[in-house]
């Protein structure tokens, strides 16, 4: 038998945990001594413990946990539940850490007003090409709102195109137009060489670009705002306006998102001069 303190270092808990515990009829020490109180607790008791602990951090009430673990969940259905738990955290930090990604892009596009370096931005000529693609709805443009669109769309995009057995022969693309209600169609697509026989997905021709401003952005989409907003500046400070959104060319897009290069390509062109003199 263990003394409370002993308990409570195998358990990795704490003594007071324990005596709580104790006190609501949770986990009963196996034997307390008549004369000196002290708790005594055998190693089967941990069993009963880690589900305790287990169950707390899925999100039970103690009420629901003695309740549980009083009807002797299996322990298979407590390692499912238990991945189901796992994952949902995963997904909150994933989540945090987009956050954070958009909070630094923030940051960095807040630090670089009037500090915006013209030597990344070039104009060009984008020739016309043919794309398959699938599309959705996102409610904005915030990276938190297209990330969670247009990843999927990429996806189901690719397994669509490997059963119909046909490989991309360029980099993907993707461009948005503004939908109903203020939200945003999203165009996920990629480069192909013909159109589909069996029509899994929509083949289209995406029109040239006479002009283009374009910028290349390193990193992970959730934090491309500090780019765009640089590729703004830039197109109004050199007498530009531009004529739809940009699109963003994937040239690499290696597993770790923070290594991926992206090239903007906004359609621009040349400013009317106009009078704002008093009327």
């Amino acid at each position: 038998m263990f003394i409370i303190g002993e308990f409570a270092r195998h358990g990795r808990v704490s003594v007071r945990m324990l005596r709580h515990y104790d006190a609501i009829g949770l986990l009963r020490p196996a034997h307390v001594d008549p004369a000196s109180g002290y708790r005594y607790y055998t190693a089967v008791q941990l069993a009963r413990l880690n589900r305790i602990v287990a169950l707390k951090d899925l999100g039970f009430t103690l009420e629901q946990v003695r309740d549980i673990v009083d009807d002797k969940v299996g322990a298979e259905e407590l390692r499912g539940m238990l991945r189901l738990r796992r994952a949902e955290l995963e997904t909150a930090v994933d989540a945090a850490r987009a956050r954070l990604v958009r909070v630094e892009a923030r940051l960095r596009a807040i630090e670089s007003e009037g500090h915006m370096s013209t030597n990344d931005v070039v104009i060009k000529s984008v020739p016309a090409v043919r794309v398959a693609e699938l599309t959705a709805t996102a409610a904005s443009l915030g990276p938190e709102e297209i990330g969670p669109v247009v990843r999927p769309l990429y996806d189901e995009l690719f397994r669509r195109l490997d059963a119909a057995g046909v490989a991309p022969t360029g980099p993907g693309v993707a461009y948005y137009e503004d939908g109903p209600d203020g939200g945003v169609i999203v165009h996920a697509a990629v480069e192909v060489s013909a159109p589909l026989q069996d029509g899994a997905v929509r083949v289209v021709d995406l029109p040239s670009l006479d002009e283009a401003a374009t910028i290349m952005h390193r990193g992970s989409m959730d934090g491309v705002l500090s780019t765009v907003q640089t590729l703004a500046r830039w197109i109004d400070a050199n007498g530009f306006r531009a004529t739809g959104h940009p699109r963003e060319v994937n040239l690499e897009c290696p597993a770790d998102r923070d290594d991926w290069v992206t090239e903007l390509q906004a359609p621009v062109a040349r400013a009317r001069q106009e009078s704002f003199g008093a009327r």
